[in-house]
């Protein structure tokens, strides 16, 4: 049960008019009897919003466990408290923000804070893709970055997205989103901030230039190679992001003129009003882009989520629109970086005997929840490879890295430049692909085809479980360890790995991986970002022959959805 005193104490220092009023309100209703108030109260004072391996996402209204000024502010404050210990009181702190509600205030308080507390503070001109200030935090020499977004969440949420970088990190650590122990340790600071009202801010920062803008997109167009046609007609939904700006840039950057956006969905606009949830995994997300794509005999769909680190595709197929998922997409922008980073080995190798692939940008990385595919691409181009933990903070820290991805639609596709996913240069990067296949005959398609004849046919699905009951979730963890299946897909479990326990590759996390006799995969673990429990299925089934390919296409598909069938029962409750 909420405290009223902590409420009023909380409203004393409120520095939100609208916010203050907001609580007041809450208390009187609460006060008078109104049980849905005092419910809100209790669960709005039921703790801070916790600082973790992301920063902090919640919904935006007052008090501790949302997000709104206060809570913004002294996330700020400790942040800098944390980054004058570890870097000095010259320490350098940028700043972004998307075009969701709040997200410019709370980017602008962040650096009013910095620069009160004697750091010096850049933020970005105006709301931009959360890569740009990924890639200002190494590009700058930064010592952190603070990108004020909720990515693809609903519109009411926000977030605040930490980097560290500078003096603040390793190599491999520069530019990536914070781990353990620097969570915790910014935690604890941020727990010893006074009241939100007293924190100092100043009147005035710096801005980061136009010219760190500029030389992204500089970056991002060097990626694609001048020998491929230009004109395939792109269809580009920007998802009512922040994506678009920049997008178009590297279209024309890139020589790809030939693009329709969808205008409906192209400029910023924090309620989203075409898609119920803006995240372009969700069905029925792309169906404009699809619609406009089908109207002008477009050849490609790409879309960028709101804040455009995250990228999607689709493609025809028998009269209609496929949409590609994301381990598809990693498996066919994965073989496109194991060509290229082969042959900088090779390069490499004619001048220097005794580097091996290790040596140079040559790593190929994916999360444990990805397709094993990405393995099987490495070893066929004699390219190392890693597992991580899901999330692009552990994946862009991989050393030596030329290409990391998970299957929620994040791709690194030039981590030199940008150790976070990119939907930008992902995006780009597949339409060159794309081009490169049509100029030879092929599809994006047919090039899946041709590596699933090659590797086998690795196919994926997901089982969600979503809750509004928070209990449900490690209530469903403790079930599926105390009552494991022992078969899948009619193949019997054969081995069950406890993700907590940790192992010599990975650190420990909460989740589950069932393996089956037939080389079927589940992994399952709660969502770090939404109230959902989360199981990633893979099967894999060999191709003997390219003539076979379709009868063992056929085959998983039939098996994923006995799969997906068993683990929904498997993790049922009561």
């Amino acid at each position: 049960m909420y405290s009223p005193s902590d409420v009023e104490e909380w409203i004393a220092h409120d520095p939100s008019a609208a916010d203050r009023d907001e609580l007041k309100d809450l208390l009187t209703r609460a006060q008078g009897g109104d049980q849905d108030a005092a419910e809100e109260l209790t669960d709005r004072f039921s703790g801070p919003l916790q600082f973790g391996t992301a920063g902090l996402r919640g919904a935006m209204a007052a008090g501790p466990h949302r997000m709104n000024r206060a809570v913004v502010r002294k996330a700020a404050a400790g942040l800098v408290a944390y980054l004058k210990e570890k870097a000095g009181e010259d320490a350098l702190l940028v700043i972004g923000n998307d075009a969701r509600y709040h997200s410019r205030e709370f980017a602008e308080d962040t650096a009013a804070i910095a620069q009160a507390a004697g750091i010096r503070a850049l933020i970005m001109p105006r709301a931009l893709p959360t890569p740009l200030l990924a890639y200002a935090v190494r590009k700058l020499g930064a010592d952190a970055g603070v990108m004020v977004t909720a990515s693809h969440n609903p519109a009411h949420d926000n977030g605040y997205k930490v980097y560290l970088g500078g003096r603040c990190a390793d190599e491999w650590g520069n530019g990536v989103q914070l781990v353990p122990p620097a969570d915790a340790e910014i935690s604890a600071k941020i727990a010893a901030v006074g009241p939100a009202d007293e924190i100092p801010l100043a009147n005035g920062y710096g801005t980061i230039g136009e010219d760190v803008i500029d030389s992204y997109v500089a970056d991002t167009v060097a990626l694609i190679p001048p020998t491929y046609s230009r004109d395939m007609k792109i269809v580009y939904t920007a998802m009512h992001g922040v994506g678009a700006q920049i997008m178009r840039r590297i279209f024309r950057g890139a020589g790809f003129t030939n693009v329709v956006e969808v205008p409906e969905q192209c400029e910023p606009d924090p309620e989203f009003p075409t898609v119920p949830f803006p995240n372009p995994e969700e069905k029925g997300a792309l169906d404009m882009a699809k619609d406009l794509a089908r109207k002008v005999n477009a050849e490609l769909v790409i879309a960028s989520d709101p804040d455009a680190d995250r990228c999607s595709a689709a493609v025809p197929y028998n009269g209609q629109w496929r949409q590609l998922s994301g381990d598809e997409l990693g498996t066919i922008l994965g073989e496109f970086a194991a060509e290229t980073a082969a042959l900088l080995v090779d390069r490499s190798a004619t001048r220097n005997p005794h580097e091996t692939p290790a040596d140079v940008y040559a790593t190929l990385a994916s999360s444990i929840v990805s397709s094993r595919i990405l393995k099987e691409i490495a070893a066929s181009h004699g390219l190392p490879y890693k597992a991580t933990l899901t999330g692009f903070k552990w994946i862009a820290r991989t050393p030596h890295l030329a290409f990391g991805y998970e299957e929620a639609i994040g791709f690194c596709v030039n981590p030199a430049a940008v150790r976070d996913k990119d939907g930008l240069s992902a995006g780009i990067t597949l339409a060159y692909v794309a081009s490169r296949l049509r100029d030879s005959g092929k599809s994006l398609l047919d090039e899946l085809d041709r590596l699933y004849t090659r590797h086998g046919v690795y196919l994926t699905g997901p089982v969600t479980v979503r809750v509004d009951d928070l209990s449900i979730i490690p209530a469903t963890m403790e079930k599926i360890r105390r009552e494991p299946p022992t078969t899948l897909a009619g193949s019997p479990v054969v081995r069950i790995q406890d993700l907590s326990e940790g192992s010599a590759e990975l650190p420990p996390t909460d989740g589950v991986a069932w393996y089956t006799e037939a080389n079927d995969r589940v992994i399952i673990r709660p969502s770090g970002t939404e109230p959902k429990v989360k199981c990633y299925l893979e099967v894999i089934e060999p191709v003997a022959s390219p003539a076979e390919l379709g009868a063992a296409k056929q085959t998983a598909a039939e098996r994923l959805a006995r799969f997906k069938d068993d683990v929904a029962a498997a993790l049922r409750i009561g």
